[in-house]
């Protein structure tokens, strides 16, 4: 009988959530707790909050944690949206002396490779070949690629130049928040972006995710892009699924 049931966090730049995962429906298992990302967010602060939160689900099993960060063995290497004090922070040593858990018992990884495992392997890229490529619209854009159902890990796609910008300071939810824009005026720049992306590799498959993927009735029919776009199925506890994934699995990008 394989593992069941296991635990992710998923750390982003306005709130931090986790809760126990259902490996076998791909879902959450009860509620989620979500705890706003301390400010500032250095990795201290922030490791306070994972462990207030796998401690009040009285979890003593491996743990998936998700950065918006690139991460290579356990180290985050850049800071989307979070203290700059994360990068180059060895995060899995860092999460493992807080948890009181051995390294190999925590999985650290990209927030966004962390959400396209888990619609890979129970949402809209389930069974899916050829280039897909999940996109996290959020206080950023987090990019996860698949080839023939494989990760490409820490792909920044949401860092693209787009005539001259920084693709997620033109088109992430943030920006449609902030500028209280319509949908019919925030999807165009997501749009022009997704334009860019498709010229540059070509996807077969979007997966819209992030906050804004519940409201995805709203935006996805205004979009002018040759790709075929659908909303992520996990909707935005994507992150959470996929890191407890992981970590059952010993899963390391």
């Amino acid at each position: 009988m394989g593992i069941t049931r296991g635990f992710g966090v998923d750390i982003g730049g306005s709130g931090v959530k986790g809760g126990l995962v259902d490996l076998e429906a791909g879902a959450l298992d009860g509620e989620r707790m979500r705890i706003p990302t301390p400010q500032p967010s250095t990795p201290e602060a922030v490791a306070e909050v994972v462990a207030e939160i796998v401690e009040k689900f009285q979890w003593d099993g491996p743990v998936g944690i998700t950065l918006p960060c690139v991460v290579k063995h356990g180290v985050a290497l850049s800071a989307a949206n979070v203290d700059k004090g994360w990068i180059n922070c060895d995060a899995q040593q860092l999460f493992a002396a807080r948890l009181k858990r051995k390294p190999e018992e925590i999985v650290v990884m990209n927030d966004a490779d962390a959400a396209g495992i888990a619609e890979m392997s129970f949402g809209a890229g389930v069974g899916k070949n050829g280039t897909v490529v999940l996109l996290t619209f959020g206080t950023g854009i987090g990019s996860a690629v698949f080839l023939d159902g494989k990760l490409v890990p820490n792909t920044e796609f949401g860092h693209l130049q787009v005539d001259g910008h920084d693709a997620e300071s033109r088109a992430a939810a943030s920006v449609k928040e902030e500028k209280d824009l319509s949908w019919e005026e925030w999807t165009p720049r997501v749009t022009r972006y997704i334009n860019v992306l498709e010229d540059l590799i070509w996807p077969d498959l979007v997966i819209a995710g992030g906050g804004v993927s519940k409201k995805a009735h709203k935006w996805l029919p205004l979009l002018e892009v040759r790709t075929e776009v659908v909303a992520a199925a996990l909707k935005n506890d994507a992150g959470i699924v996929g890191a407890a994934w992981a970590a059952a699995h010993g899963l390391r990008p």
